[in-house]
């Protein structure tokens, strides 16, 4: 997981401030969709929320 976190925070790192707001993933057990800055806030308190968004934008191969 730890390496998802270092791909996920370079990418992060790479997105235009004008896009951070915008939808990066859903998850299936939550009914609001998650933005770039949400999933930052998640993966940096390293939730378990943080590891259902970490696998999600690797299997969309956005990290």
């Amino acid at each position: 997981m730890e390496e998802l976190r270092e791909r996920f925070l370079k990418t992060y790192a790479n997105v235009p401030l004008s896009m951070r707001d915008d939808i990066v993933a859903t998850l299936d057990d939550h009914d609001k969709p998650i933005s770039w800055d949400v999933a930052y806030l998640e993966v940096r308190a390293n939730t378990g929320v943080a590891d259902q968004i970490l696998k999600k934008l690797a299997e969309l191969e956005m990290i």
